[in-house]
């Protein structure tokens, strides 16, 4: 699983360039205050423009395997079949990962 960067807010003074090269190679990053969660910065891209925030976020948390695929689905307002048909849509590997774990997202989507 590829983590995600996080930059305190103090952080951005010195590494704001390090957050905007990470977007510009699609790379999500999460600002914190005071250690907790308070920006999810998501690259602006084509994908953002056509399928909307809910679809992009989906499909970057499931690619990069920090959702599974019911979970992303339910992000993206779909059903697990229609993020299914997205995910081909966006070229994106349904399943490239062990068998024993597409059975138990078989069973999860059951």
């Amino acid at each position: 699983m590829d983590p995600l960067d996080i930059f305190s807010v103090r952080d951005l003074r010195q590494r704001s360039g390090k957050l905007l090269k990470d977007a510009e190679n699609g790379r999500l990053a999460l600002i914190t205050k005071h250690g907790r969660p308070a920006i999810l910065a998501v690259p602006f891209d084509e994908r953002l423009l056509e399928l909307g925030l809910h679809r992009t976020l989906a499909l970057r948390l499931f690619e990069k395997r920090h959702l599974t695929l019911v979970h992303a689905a339910r992000l993206a307002g779909l059903s697990a079949e229609e993020f299914v048909v997205l995910l081909g849509e966006a070229g994106i590997p349904v399943a490239d990962y062990p068998a024993e774990e597409l059975d138990e997202e078989v069973s999860t989507a059951s």
